[in-house]
């Protein structure tokens, strides 16, 4: 694919204009409940499915201020390289998380997008102890909950469980463990 030169203009602007150098300052503190994870991770990634059995596969995520530093977007690739052959169970993500923070609720409204797989998904995020907590339900009315365990500076586990209405205990689907890249 050939890109003209006002086309590569026009990508920097945009990169420019979405990008941010840090937290917004109006709502700093509570913006560093995602902004900590600004940076560059490598994942293993664990998919397991409803009769036991389990995949695992390399990943990376990659967090990122955005809009003014109001949000926080990341994009999680899995497996790497991009292209891979499907990941059983899962299946291949290369989507993007939108996590803004909503001061009127006090907590934030996340949009995953997952074109390739089409999966889209709405959550509420907070704070829980240590943890982060995002919940959820999907079109068919699934509960989700999407949980940030084990933060440190330098990693995280990550859960990814879901839950038929009629379901008394929530399925763990997926689960990442990440640990930064360090220059």
């Amino acid at each position: 694919m050939l890109i003209s030169l006002q086309q590569e203009s026009d990508m920097t602007d945009f990169a420019r204009l979405l990008h941010a150098d840090g937290p917004n300052p109006e709502h700093a503190a509570a913006l560093q409940l995602y902004g900590r994870f600004v940076g560059d991770w490598d994942a293993e990634i664990t998919a397991h499915g409803p009769d036991g059995t389990k995949h695992t596969a390399p990943g990376e995520i990659h967090f990122g201020w955005v809009l003014e530093g109001r949000a926080v977007q990341d994009v999680w690739i899995i497996p790497r390289p991009a292209g891979s052959a499907a990941f059983p169970i899962a299946g291949n993500w290369y989507g993007t998380t939108l996590r803004v923070y909503d001061p009127a609720m006090d907590a934030w409204r996340i949009s995953w997008f997952d074109p390739g797989r089409r999966v889209f998904r709405q959550q509420i995020g907070r704070p829980r102890g240590d943890d982060i907590v995002q919940e959820g339900t999907t079109e068919s009315g699934e509960l989700t909950r999407w949980s940030f365990t084990g933060i440190t500076d330098d990693s995280f586990h990550w859960l990814g469980e879901a839950k038929s209405v009629a379901a008394q205990d929530w399925q763990l689907m997926v689960e990442v463990r990440a640990r930064r890249r360090r220059p």
